[in-house]
């Protein structure tokens, strides 16, 4: 490699720093958006620009960022200077039967406004609650939706809205249950030991997080639709075989934690 002379190197370095620079320097106040929204949430979960403004911010900024970066390495190297090498990502593919192991398929969506666990859980705060999350033996009250966010967002659990038929649930129960004790999804028992009550929550569940396929009635685990269309709904995903893609979006809201000796409640 031909050697770089001290002037050629300096200027590389000063063309680095000026464009870091220039991608962090914060917007004015009068031009931020506010981050109070105009309407409720929808129920799916969008990767699109129309989400929330001070999610999508903070995304556009890194992007930024990234993309400025990326464009000062490409000179760097244009000099003839030392550039990292870039190392590949590994997609994960969503889970479909058909075409498993195979190596393609659908790459699993990482929504930007989301959090993600270690487990591959994916969350979003709609309502942030108050006191003190639940523990393994506690009882939870929760009201909870549930959609085929994989196959074109369809309700399989629903509340309060106007579905027709089967699905007018409005005047449904809650759900209660013993947190660790009562069989449920990992992705719900997951989601809720972070909540607090009065809290809603968007939970996006990959199929390892869901509904054990050695139990199609949903008997041994929750939570199981509260309508015969509703179970159809679900098990018409969840079995099929096909290029169907089983991620799953539960909308729920933790209404009440009972401790022990609480409401009646036992233990």
């Amino acid at each position: 490699m031909r050697r770089q002379s001290p002037s050629t190197v300096l200027s590389g370095l000063v063309l680095v720093l000026v464009t870091t620079v220039c991608a962090f320097t914060p917007t004015p106040p009068s031009q931020q958006q506010s981050s109070i929204p105009s309407s409720p949430p929808s129920h799916r979960p969008s990767s699109s620009s129309t989400s929330s403004p001070t999610a999508m911010d903070g995304v556009g900024r890194a992007g930024a960022v990234l993309g400025q970066l990326g464009g000062a390495l490409a000179a760097l190297a244009v000099l003839g200077l030392p550039v990292a090498p870039a190392v590949a990502e590994t997609r994960q593919l969503e889970y479909m039967p058909s075409i498993e192991g195979r190596g393609y398929g659908k790459a699993r969506t990482k929504y930007p406004d989301f959090v993600q666990t270690a487990s591959g859980l994916q969350y979003k705060d709609v309502r942030e609650g108050k006191g003190n999350s639940p523990t393994v033996g506690d009882r939870v009250v929760i009201d909870w939706e549930g959609y085929t966010i994989g196959y074109y967002g369809r309700p399989y659990e629903a509340k309060g809205k106007t579905k027709g038929g089967a699905f007018d649930a409005a005047d449904k129960e809650y759900l209660r249950f013993v947190l660790g004790k009562t069989p449920m999804i990992p992705a719900l028992e997951e989601a809720l030991t972070t909540m607090k009550p009065g809290g809603i929550r968007q939970v996006v569940v990959p199929a390892e997080l869901g509904y054990p396929a050695n139990d199609p009635k949903h008997d041994r685990v929750g939570p199981k639709p509260s309508t015969f269309s509703g179970q159809r709904a679900l098990d018409f995903v969840l079995t099929n075989q096909g290029l169907v893609d089983k991620t799953l979006l539960i909308n729920v809201e933790l209404k009440r934690v009972d401790k022990p000796g609480e409401r009646g409640f036992k233990g």
